[in-house]
């Protein structure tokens, strides 16, 4: 306990360090780590506006939600510049916590369906090859715990001080909700993230997985229909008081309408931008159209069918899929989902591409800065350079997403059939073709 808290001190000075620093500026410009949807620059205009009666969601400045509008006004009355600074390092040690405490319970309940689904004779190859790794709980909190504390990417937001570590702390919220089985909390969490971006409305399959899988199997779906009712009520509810804050409908097309149809296309480390700036006007709907379904339909009900055992691996698939194709990615939402990683320490001896991937990820980290001088300040190369990074960046995540889902596939045969180790007297290894 005692090295956790000097973990959390460092995590929290290191941060405050930057902000203090020359390189406090800089960061916060930085398109990997500002967009539109997430930059503080914006948000304060917005609030200022409000503030002296003008509509913020006229023009395309604004496009945070008015329960929002209200939440950053008050912050931004109540909080000095440095209280500020305060503010963001609190919220991002305090979602470091919530993530550790997420590990923690979803580790124990892993382990308590594998000896619950393992045939007995194998019991003993399953804890001689997993309990080293899945049984210790502290280990697994502080693992979890501190790839979000260290991680390069969520500490360039909070320096940056980007609404993305408030995004990352709701999302927190809502995995420790789905493995402590809160209803209530987990659809208010899922609701307030939907109206803000609209994709993460998917979390509510795998946040209703987690909630009845201790309800008795003929009440599931009286539960299940009960859970979603909760959050559409929720969902609407959060809607109208909007529109009562507002007095109009004007923040739908500046918030889920921005984030649906794209209309701003500056750079960032997402694959929208290029895209659609090369493309026919006439041909825009059509592919929007295509891009969305992609990110927000089309992997939903493959992915529930195939990991409903499995919710919380469920959920960092959406995770991870929202961020390689949202429309407004940042660096932040990969840091988030890249934090989760420990809790696949179990799966890591089945993958394969973990070097290839960190290589990948690596080279991509230290030449976008690189690739977006050369073509904005020295002028020796052009879009084409920065858009092969962000294609290479996203095709990096794709691969690691797919590998652990790989990894994820031959873990449960090893498990149903037996873990084996040697073949012929030599070492194995087992692989899906």
């Amino acid at each position: 306990m005692k090295n956790q808290i000097i973990y959390f001190a460092l995590a929290g000075i290191l941060r405050i360090f930057l902000m203090n620093s020359d390189l406090h500026n800089i960061i916060r410009d930085r398109i990997e780590v500002s967009t539109a949807l997430n930059s503080w620059k914006r948000i304060t205009e917005g609030v200022y506006l409000y503030n002296i009666g003008v509509d913020p969601y006229i023009g395309d400045l604004f496009h945070e939600t008015p329960l929002g509008l209200i939440i950053f006004d008050s912050i931004q009355k109540h909080f000095s510049f440095y209280g500020l600074w305060l503010l963001f390092v609190i919220i991002d040690l305090i979602t470091a916590y919530l993530l550790g405490i997420t590990a923690k319970y979803y580790i124990k309940e892993l382990i308590a369906y594998d000896e619950k689904n393992t045939p007995y004779v194998d019991k003993v190859n399953i804890h001689q090859d997993f309990a080293s790794i899945t049984a210790t709980h502290g280990a697994s909190t502080f693992y979890v715990s501190a790839a979000y504390l260290y991680n390069p990417y969520v500490i360039f937001n909070c320096v940056g001080l980007t609404t993305t570590v408030f995004t990352n702390f709701l999302l927190s919220l809502t995995l420790l909700s789905m493995v402590k089985h809160s209803k209530i909390i987990c659809c208010l969490c899922i609701a307030f993230l939907t109206l803000q971006g609209f994709y993460p409305i998917c979390l509510i399959i795998p946040g209703a997985i987690c909630i009845i899988q201790n309800v008795k199997t003929n009440e599931k779906p009286e539960s299940l229909l009960k859970i979603f009712i909760l959050f559409s009520t929720i969902l609407i509810s959060l809607f109208f008081t909007s529109y009562f804050v507002m007095g109009n409908w004007s923040f739908l097309q500046n918030t889920i309408g921005f984030t649906l149809l794209v209309p701003d296309l500056r750079p960032n480390v997402g694959l929208y931008w290029y895209f659609f700036t090369e493309m026919f006007e006439h041909f825009r709907s059509l592919f929007i159209a295509s891009f969305q379904i992609n990110v927000s339909i089309l992997f939903v009900v493959p992915l529930a069918l195939r990991l409903h055992k499995n919710p919380m691996l469920l959920a960092f698939s959406y995770l991870a899929i929202d961020t390689i194709f949202k429309s407004y990615p940042c660096i932040g939402d990969v840091g988030f989902y890249l934090s989760l990683l420990p809790l696949w320490r179990h799966l890591f001896r089945h993958m394969q591409q973990g070097f290839f991937v960190g290589c990948f990820i690596l080279f991509c980290t230290i030449f976008a800065p690189t690739v977006w001088h050369q073509w904005i300040y020295s002028r020796s190369a052009n879009a084409n350079f920065y858009f092969g990074v962000s294609l290479a960046f996203a095709i990096a995540q794709i691969f690691l997403l797919t590998d652990i889902l790989f990894a994820n596939v031959k873990r449960e045969f090893a498990v149903q059939h037996g873990i084996m180790n040697q073949a012929n007297g030599n070492k194995a290894k087992l692989l899906l073709e």
